[in-house]
């Protein structure tokens, strides 16, 4: 069965896999801060877990614009927690949401598993971090764009969105693995609103197959994100229905993990999907079946492989 490693860590792709978004900042882009108190941070840890995390994904820096937020003062807002994570929970998959060397150093050092390199390589030396380490690493796209910025008209010009996706980011996935990181470990972001305008992020969805036959297992960051929110005209509270759908469509086409901070309702998502698609078992089908066809089968709440 096929696997991905994150630093010795196998996780099989027997299912489209989750990863779950905790943010150690009192300005997050969707939760405001919820998880800027460690014990509520840990709790909101512990409940994407159990609702079927695979990944815990954390960030010490807001994503959007926001004050500056020093290298050291993202270590420590992520690195001590890490470590806590690290404890507590010893089989689970930590990945650290940072673009910086040093911060991902030290996230390493702490315990973390994969590097998610939001901004594409604005930091040259993280990927040697993640060599160094035998970490996993997410590769995305930004067209550019400098970290903590918002698109410009300019900046968003693709002769095509897509094949300018698939180039920049098979092409780091290959220079990783000539570095040294596992092949194992990689996956690919076509990293929907940085760099992109909401037709653009449209267009990708539509065109999830390529990516997916890359052979590169492809990470889908659609959780709540400008380009569902421009498609229905919601804010940032009322995207959950427009993610999912963008969910569903991604995992039919086989993208392998779905970042989200709606672990439980994706795990729906994703596993009725599974069941469409032929890879799961329903949990419970008993309509229309005999008493004895019924009393032969378990009813199931995990995935089951036919």
């Amino acid at each position: 069965m096929a696997q991905l490693i994150f630093r010795g860590r196998a996780v099989l792709r027997e299912r489209a896999l989750i990863m779950g978004i905790l943010n150690r900042t009192p300005d997050s882009f969707y939760d405001k801060g919820a998880n800027w108190d460690p014990k509520n941070a840990l709790e909101s840890v512990a409940r994407m877990i159990d609702a079927g995390a695979d990944v815990i994904d954390i960030g010490g820096v807001k994503a959007g614009v926001g004050p500056e937020v020093t290298a050291t003062e993202e270590i420590e807002r992520v690195v001590p927690f890490i470590e806590t994570v690290r404890a507590r929970f010893p089989e689970i998959v930590i990945s650290s949401d940072t673009w910086r060397a040093d911060v991902g150093e030290a996230a390493a050092q702490a315990g973390a598993d994969l590097l998610n390199d939001t901004w594409a390589g604005a930091d040259p030396d993280l990927a040697a971090v993640a060599a160094q380490f035998g970490c996993g690493f997410v590769c995305s796209h930004t067209g550019g764009v400098a970290p903590r910025t918002d698109p410009t008209p300019e900046g968003v010009q693709y002769a095509d969105v897509v094949a300018d996706v698939i180039n920049t980011t098979t092409a780091k996935a290959e220079a990783l693995v000539a570095l040294g990181v596992p092949r194992d470990g990689i996956l690919i972001d076509p990293t929907h609103d940085f760099g992109k305008t909401t037709m653009q992020g449209l267009e990708l969805m539509r065109r999830t197959p390529e990516l997916v036959a890359t052979g590169w297992p492809v990470l889908m960051a659609l959780s709540r994100k400008d380009f569902v929110g421009e498609t229905l005209n919601l804010p940032v509270a009322e995207r959950l229905e427009g993610t999912l759908a963008a969910t569903a469509i991604a995992a039919m086409a086989g993208a392998g993990m779905f970042r989200t901070h709606d672990v439980e309702a994706t795990r729906r998502t994703l596993d009725m999907v599974a069941s469409i698609r032929g890879d799961r078992l329903p949990a419970a089908p008993l309509r229309g079946l005999t008493d004895a066809e019924r009393l032969s089968l378990t009813p199931r709440s995990k995935d089951v492989t036919p």
